[in-house]
C-alpha cells in the first residue's frame, strides 16, 4: 500500500489526494444515509425490509493504481476520478431477486442522484457465473464554496449471489487470476445452483404471502359475518 501511496504522490499533490479522497467518502456517507430513508420508509409502509445490510467501503491505494495500471492509464488523481468508477462502493444485500429490482428503481427516483451508467449481470452475467446488479450515480456533495458531484458504484444482490461471490474473489484472489479451469468450471455449478436456490426462495416467499393474503381474507369474511348474524339476532330473524 505504501507503493502505491508513493506512485500517487509522485504525480500529484498531496492536498489534492486526501481532497478527492474526502469527497469520495463524504458520497458514500450521502448515500448510505439515503439507502436508510429507503429501508426505513419501506419498513413503516409495507412492514418489510427490503435490504438485509449495507456495506460501504473506498477502494485501496494500491487496488487504485493497480486498475490503472491494467487499464493502460498513467496514474494520477485526473485519470483515477475520470477512468475509476468504483472508488466509493455500497454494496446492498438483499433477500429475494424481486428486492433488487426494486430498490434499483427506488434508487433512480431519488431527485438528487443521478443514474449514470447501469449493468445488470442478472439477466445478463458475467462469463464466470458473476450475478449482481450495478448502478454508477453522481451524487451532489455540498461544500461551503462549491457543488462537487462525485460518483458511488452501488451494487445490489441477494445473500445468495454475495456468498457466490466472496467465494469467487478468494478463490481467484489465491491463484492470482489464474485459477485452474476445473475450479473455474466448479464455480461455473455454483452459481446455477445459487440462481436455482434464489428463484426457489422467491417462489417460497410468494407462496407465503399468497397464504397470509388468503388467511386475512378469511379472517375478515368471518368477522362480517358474525357482525351480520348479530344484527340479524337484534332484529329478530335469527334462527
Amino acid at each position: 500500500m505504501q507503493e502505491a501511496r508513493e506512485a500517487i504522490q509522485n504525480y500529484d499533490d498531496v492536498d489534492n489526494w486526501k481532497t478527492v479522497m474526502f469527497l469520495y467518502n463524504s458520497a458514500l456517507k450521502e448515500v448510505g444515509t439515503k439507502l436508510e430513508i429507503l429501508n426505513d420508509e419501506f419498513k413503516h409502509v409495507h412492514s418489510y425490509n427490503p435490504i438485509e445490510h449495507i456495506k460501504t467501503r473506498i477502494k485501496t491505494p494500491e487496488s487504485i493504481v493497480k486498475k490503472l495500471k491494467r487499464y493502460g492509464y498513467e496514474v494520477s488523481i485526473d485519470n483515477m476520478i475520470r477512468y475509476i468508477n468504483d472508488i466509493a462502493g455500497v454494496r446492498l444485500i438483499c433477500s429475494f431477486t424481486s428486492d433488487i429490482y426494486r430498490l434499483a428503481s427506488m434508487i433512480g427516483n431519488q431527485s438528487d442522484l443521478k443514474v449514470l451508467t447501469i449493468k445488470d449481470y442478472i439477466k445478463n452475467p458475467k462469463e464466470s457465473g458473476y450475478k449482481s446488479y450495478h448502478m454508477l450515480v453522481s451524487v451532489p456533495i455540498f461544500l461551503s464554496d462549491s457543488v462537487v458531484n462525485t460518483k458511488v458504484e452501488i451494487q445490489i444482490r441477494t445473500i445468495a449471489m454475495d456468498f457466490w461471490a466472496s467465494l469467487e474473489h478468494k478463490i481467484y484472489y489465491k491463484f492470482e487470476g489464474n485459477a485452474p479451469e476445473y475450479i473455474s468450471k466448479e464455480l461455473r455449478d455454483c452459481a446455477d445452483m445459487v440462481s436455482m436456490l434464489d428463484e426457489k426462495m422467491l417462489s417460497l416467499n410468494n407462496e407465503i404471502l399468497s397464504c397470509q393474503r388468503q388467511k386475512t381474507i378469511e379472517g375478515i369474511k368471518e368477522e362480517v359475518s358474525e357482525v351480520t348474524k348479530q344484527d340479524a339476532e337484534k332484529l329478530g330473524f335469527a334462527d
